[in-house]
């Protein structure tokens, strides 16, 4: 019947032996969250951390570590809840089959958020931000962060909860140059809703109210992450997913609290008032580095009885958030291809950092009375990708038609590149967008939201039959001289250390003058790196390092390339330069006395014997 608290949450999953509880003193700086990390990677249990050192609240993390887990949370509701964002996508469904979608309106019904009195447990006691867990999750790391909050927001023209945006942005508790317990940083990137709310509340010159939630029944933060459809509001989701209306009041202040959830940080944003942000370790493997963000000035911090701290660690995929992200899928399914006509199925590619780097099937169908296929409508479906909300921050793009294969899958990253190769046409494929917006965190382009992208667009008969290892006749020039095949089509390049884009430039002259005669059409894609024998080691690290560390306008090359009428191509090799850069962020590293610790507790008799 879906859970009222977090607590109840816990119970369960201890219950039903998906929880373990850790009494022992932890402590928030880097051992809470390498504890986490290590049993997430060993698809372990959540973890309630009893004791976290200087604090009195306990600490939960790794509740959707996995997708079973998630759907064991859900269990009650998740193909309701699926329906019925499958009919908001289509609600032309409900008039051709009216009875199987019957108690698809009533359980919309049921979920609109509920207002309530302010006897609501949340008003159990006050606290400060110093008294939360301060949970410091990589060592260069800013500070304490929020990582599992559900920040609330009113439209200043429409205000009301019903057109409130509830999202998942970060929050840093302390550090850097903010006032103990009376300010915290509020990072959002961008198409996030909460930037069309400060916009609106900035034009009229006023302040912005932010509810920070944390905790609560597990629906909540799920409702705070998921890519909804237009019309569809958070807490109405939050409620359906829960079988549990979402409940809510306003405090003296005029904020909104959610009366279900284990902590409310209330404060205000002043238009234009901004504070040095960060660093903090992020989903992109990357520290994401300081820079201006909104100040939030503290007004209250409520708490409930018994509370305890959400939270989770974010790092190199697989994290907990790629679990949010099956979990997503799990309920969206296929709402966005319907969104997009001729669309049939894209996948933001999580081992690449999820933005970098999307794969996509579409209809190539404008001219089949001409035998030669070649992309038409799939660069029209790619352009819709690409101004399409958060899809829109990805960088490379590889879409194929549907005829070509109908079998092929956009969740297999080898096959899928493997069937791109075999049909790419380098002279005429690459489509390239410069100096437009990407992912925030991404600092592989040449300014804070700022870089390019390019669509790789394949259709027609297959060109060409990959290398599966290279011809024994074949070489490479100095300084090429250590090169491992990632898979048939792929070769990793190690080469020195990138100084400037002229060093490119010297590299692929030699690279012309080598293969200037060669026929190398079966290893369409060579990506200088900057060591070959991790990149090449699988292909999760193959797209990491590739799609990571270049930014397609400034490190596409190719063999023997040209510009004709402004239009790119290559008559060799597509050349990826996928070595780290001088402006690039940090590779997250995990504290080697901190990793000690924690094998430790995985010995017989400690906490973790059995799960790490």
């Amino acid at each position: 019947m879906g859970y009222s608290t977090l607590s109840d949450c816990v119970t369960d999953l201890q219950k039903h032996g998906q929880l373990i509880r850790i009494k022992e003193e932890v402590d928030p700086y880097l051992q809470m969250a390498a504890i986490h990390l290590r049993v997430f990677e060993n698809e372990g249990p959540a973890i309630l951390f009893e004791n976290v050192k200087g604090s009195k609240f306990p600490a939960v993390s790794n509740l959707f570590g996995t997708l079973d887990r998630s759907k064991f949370i859900f269990r009650d509701t998740l193909d309701k809840i699926k329906t019925l964002v499958d009919l908001k996508s289509d609600p032309i469904k409900a008039i051709k089959n009216p009875f199987k979608y019957a108690n698809v309106g009533l359980t919309a019904l049921s979920a609109l958020p509920m207002k309530v009195g302010k006897g609501a447990p949340i008003n159990f006691g006050r606290t400060h931000i110093s008294e939360l867990p301060q949970i410091v999750n990589w060592p260069n790391d800013g500070g304490p962060f929020v990582t599992m909050p559900q920040v609330y927001t009113e439209d200043a023209d429409k205000p009301g909860i019903m057109n409130a945006n509830l999202g998942m942005y970060r929050i840093q508790l302390a550090g850097n140059d903010y006032v103990l317990d009376k300010e915290v940083g509020l990072h959002y990137q961008l198409h996030r809703g909460i930037g069309v709310h400060q916009t609106k509340a900035n034009a009229k010159g006023q302040p912005l109210k932010v509810s920070i939630f944390v905790g609560g029944p597990p629906s909540h933060p799920v409702a705070a992450v998921m890519p909804l459809p237009e019309g569809l509001s958070e807490m109405t989701f939050a409620g359906a997913l829960g079988n549990r209306r979402f409940r809510y009041f306003y405090d003296a202040d005029g904020f909104c609290i959610s009366a279900d959830a284990d902590f409310v940080i209330t404060g205000t944003v002043m238009p234009l008032e901004n504070k040095p942000e960060g660093p903090f370790g992020d989903h992109l493997g990357y520290y994401s580095l300081k820079h201006p963000f909104p100040l939030m000035k503290v007004h209250n911090v409520y708490h409930k009885k018994d509370a305890i701290w959400s939270f989770t660690v974010v790092g190199r995929p697989p994290q907990e958030d790629t679990s949010f992200g099956a979990l997503i899928h799990e309920i969206t399914g296929s709402a966005i291809p319907k969104e997009i006509p001729g669309l049939h199925a894209v996948n933001a590619v999580d081992a690449a950092g999820v933005h970098p780097l999307l794969f996509a099937i579409g209809s190539e169908r404008y001219t089949p009375y001409i035998k030669e296929r070649k992309p038409q409508e799939i660069l029209t479906i790619a352009n819709h990708i690409l101004g399409k909300s958060q899809l829109s921050l990805a960088k490379y793009l590889f879409i194929a038609a549907k005829e070509d294969d109908p079998a092929l899958n956009v969740n297999d990253i080898g096959g899928f590149l493997k069937h791109m190769l075999q049909r790419i046409d380098l002279t005429r494929d690459l489509h390239f967008y410069t100096k437009t917006t990407i992912d925030t965190l991404d600092y592989s382009g040449d300014g804070l939201n700022t870089g390019s992208k390019v669509a790789v667009t394949v259709a027609g008969d297959i060109k060409r039959e990959l290398w599966t290892e290279l011809p024994a006749n074949f070489t490479m020039p100095r300084p090429f001289t250590n090169f491992k095949m990632v898979m048939p089509g792929i070769l990793a390049v190690e080469v020195p250390k990138h100084i400037n884009d002229k060093d490119v430039g010297d590299m692929l002259s030699i690279l012309d003058e080598h293969f200037i005669d060669a026929d190398l059409n079966g290893l369409p894609l060579i990506v200088l790196c900057d060591d070959a024998a991790f990149t090449a080691q699988n292909l999760d690290n193959f797209v990491w390092v590739t799609f990571t560390r270049s930014n397609p306008s400034h490190d596409i090359y190719g063999v023997h390339s040209f510009t004709e009428h402004k239009h790119w191509g290559c008559k060799g090799p597509l050349i990826i330069n996928a070595r780290i850069k001088p402006h690039h962020a940090p590779v997250l590293e995990k504290d080697p006395a901190v990793e000690k610790l924690v094998d430790k507790m995985g010995e017989k008799g400690g906490a973790l014997h059995g799960i790490i």
